[in-house]
């Protein structure tokens, strides 16, 4: 059930923490910052985490103002879950936090790997040249389309599939995130059924290799 714990703490990390500091709570955002999700999504992103809990997460977080849930216009008509403009102002921390966290040990299996992680950590770490024409992608990743355009130097994604893309990519977040760190392998994967590419595969190579991968000693 919903809980309304304190740290009783003044300091504002502590007073931030009454707000999302719930196991699972920072999850679920994360899980938003890419856009609106169902709570049948967000239950498959967190498979760790009962339906009572997603539930209970989902109602503390709506009722401290972080996210809200709305109905999307026919003819989808489903409800959603988004982050509040006050709840978007979490992302640079929660980032931060996930870039400080890859300095972890990888926790022993069985361990899960939502699309959404993966694509925030494409986000993050692609450095494009900003001279290059601008590209635009459409990635699937399970059952979950995403519109990756890359320009301007960085990357930007969304939730939904263009109708016009360079090339597209259909695989799973694990070989995704195994082809961010080894773009090389990319033509294995298409070979061996782990991914499906259409279009411009070129393209697709040139995205992964613009990925940047950060140091995991704390320097740089």
């Amino acid at each position: 059930m919903p809980t309304s714990r304190s740290y009783g703490d003044a300091c504002g990390i502590g007073r931030a923490l009454d707000v999302v500091g719930e196991r699972w709570a920072l999850l679920v955002v994360r899980e938003l910052l890419l856009g609106p999700q169902r709570f049948s999504d967000l239950r498959g992103a967190l498979p760790g985490a009962s339906s009572n809990v997603v539930t209970d997460r989902l109602h503390e977080l709506e009722g401290h103002g972080v996210i809200r849930r709305r109905k999307l216009v026919p003819p989808a008509g489903s409800w959603v879950y988004e982050l509040t403009e006050w709840g978007r102002e979490i992302e640079p921390a929660l980032l931060a936090l996930g870039g400080w966290g890859l300095r972890v040990g990888v926790p022993g299996p069985p361990t899960t790997l939502s699309g959404t992680s993966v694509l925030l950590f494409l986000r993050r770490c692609a450095q494009p040249d900003p001279s290059n024409a601008p590209s635009v992608f459409n990635l699937g990743l399970d059952d979950r389309m995403w519109t990756v355009r890359s320009a301007d130097g960085r990357v930007t994604i969304t939730i939904g599939e263009c109708p016009h893309p360079h090339a597209s990519l259909r695989t799973d977040p694990r070989t995704l995130n195994t082809l961010i760190g080894h773009p090389a392998e990319l033509n294995a994967a298409l070979s061996d059924g782990r991914a499906l590419a259409d279009g411009d595969v070129s393209a697709l190579h040139r995205l992964l290799r613009d990925v940047v991968l950060p140091p995991l000693d704390g320097k740089g």
